[in-house]
């Protein structure tokens, strides 16, 4: 009799998650993030329909690195942002379907909690709708979502969907919030710098210079500075905080010559040439760089912004103003920053890279 109890006892637990009307499958734990707090508040930027669980962060992941989101079962999200290259893919200008050019380089993905835009043009103001975006783009992965849950279905993806958000249901904003999930679970904060910000390491001299002079607008004969700070702002090193949105033209090309940026969003003349301003997080591993990918290095970056700015109508007057020298009207537009100077920039620009966020198995192609 005592044995019979102890094998309904035990039975209990199961019996109790079957019943139909307390039955739900959906992840009852988050996925686990912690951030550093000089990151900012991060809780109430996920939504509060789609949190981050551990099954959502795992369909993402596998969604992510599916192949068959595409028309020919050759590309993936994946391909266009690998986890070793901080989810870029070295290219100036990403290759999709069939081979067909984008017009821009892939966009490095850390960090998202705290973006406020995506796309260099900022099109898209939800994570979901830009994760969406590629798979029916024509010139990406040019698969209809439609096609997309059918493709899924047919693949025996329903148990996923179930684990993530339960029911076998697969639909295209399930598609969109997993890949989300995913995604916002993508945070670099291990780098040297973060270890420097936490006490953990001594910068080297050089570091240490590059470092205050990242951060330090210059003020001509009392303030040397580079200036980089104005736009990639805070420990993040990315256009957004505290909801401000960063769009610069910071002087690729003259007013016939330049791209429309975020003009083709907004339509005013004025945002003509003002492109998002990225993260710096992982620079070092996210070569070629601009929206265009013009720059193969980051001496470039640099030497653009030492003696390369074109003057528009639409120029940045961060970028006007950021000089170390006095400036007039008829002045080349430069920041006068010596040899050793943008050495010691360059020097802290490494300290971005975070060998364990590229390196990290969960985040990894689980295919």
């Amino acid at each position: 009799m005592k044995s019979r109890i102890l094998f309904l006892l035990s039975l209990y637990p199961w019996l109790i998650a079957c019943n139909p009307e307390e039955y739900s499958p959906v992840v009852e734990d988050g996925y686990q993030i912690n951030p550093p707090v000089y990151f900012g508040d991060y809780k109430e930027r996920i939504p509060s329909d789609n949190p981050i669980t551990k099954n959502g962060f795992e369909l993402g992941r596998k969604l992510f690195y599916e192949k068959a989101l595409s028309a020919d079962n050759s590309i993936s999200c994946g391909t266009c942002h690998q986890q070793k290259l901080a989810f870029t893919d070295g290219k100036a200008k990403s290759e999709g379907f069939e081979g067909r050019l984008g017009k821009v380089s892939a966009m490095s993905l850390s960090n998202l909690l705290w973006t406020e835009n995506f796309t260099w043009s900022g099109k898209f103001d939800r994570l979901k709708d830009q994760s969406l975006d590629p798979i029916q783009n024509p010139i990406e992965m040019h698969l209809p979502l439609e096609q997309a849950v059918k493709k899924l279905e047919e693949k025996g993806y329903a148990a996923d969907f179930q684990k993530a958000f339960g029911s076998y249901d697969i639909n295209v904003e399930r598609i969109g919030n997993a890949l989300a999930q995913f995604q916002r679970a993508l945070i670099s904060s291990d780098s040297r710098y973060d270890q420097y910000l936490r006490g953990e390491i001594e910068p080297t001299q050089s570091e240490l210079n590059g470092m205050n002079l990242f951060f330090t607008h210059p003020i001509p004969g009392q303030l040397r500075g580079a200036n980089c700070g104005d736009c990639h702002l805070g420990p993040l090193t990315s256009g957004d905080i505290d909801g401000f949105q960063g769009f610069h033209n910071n002087g690729l090309d003259n007013d016939e010559t330049m791209d429309d940026g975020l003009m083709a969003v907004t339509g005013k003349p004025q945002d003509k040439g003002r492109f998002k301003t990225p993260t710096l997080r992982n620079i070092a591993v996210t070569a070629p760089y601009m929206h265009d990918g013009r720059f193969e290095t980051l001496e470039e970056v640099l030497d653009h912004y030492n003696s390369g700015i074109k003057k528009s109508e639409t120029l940045d007057i961060l970028i006007i103003e950021g000089s170390n020298e006095p400036i007039n009207v008829h002045d080349e537009i430069r920041l006068h920053l010596t040899e050793k100077e943008k050495k010691d920039v360059i020097a802290f620009l490494h300290m971005l890279t975070d060998e364990s966020f590229l390196n990290n198995p969960d985040f990894s192609n689980p295919h």
